[in-house]
């Protein structure tokens, strides 16, 4: 499980990462991000519906990318805010399939 530290949680935070991120794709993965002024990183993860209509499902990607990212924390810079947006397609890859993806889009945006 993600630290709560490095967790992104109020609405305002996700409209504003949404409204003014710098937005990289790489697959069915979408991630924008922003700089915080904070000491840490911080994560906010969203699959949609049209990903999947089952909840289950939906909650065990983004279970799979929250792993993925504290797996990759401690070579991720400090002062971010960064949001990983799942696309259709997604549910059907593998966990290192996905960790491959992670890593290229973190390389992208320059936060590794």
């Amino acid at each position: 499980m993600l630290a709560k530290i490095n967790r992104l949680k109020k609405r305002k935070d996700f409209e504003s990462i949404l409204k003014h991120g710098k937005g990289f794709k790489e697959d069915f993965l979408v991630l924008k991000m922003i700089r915080n002024n904070l000491k840490q990183t911080r994560f906010g993860f969203i699959v949609g519906v049209k990903v999947s209509k089952k909840a289950s499902l939906r909650n065990k990607i983004k279970r799979r990318l929250k792993g993925l990212v504290r797996i990759k924390l401690e070579k991720i810079k400090k002062g971010f805010d960064v949001i990983l947006i799942a696309k259709e397609g997604l549910e059907n890859k593998d966990f290192w399939d996905i960790e491959e993806v992670i890593s290229k889009l973190f390389s992208k945006a320059k936060i590794i």
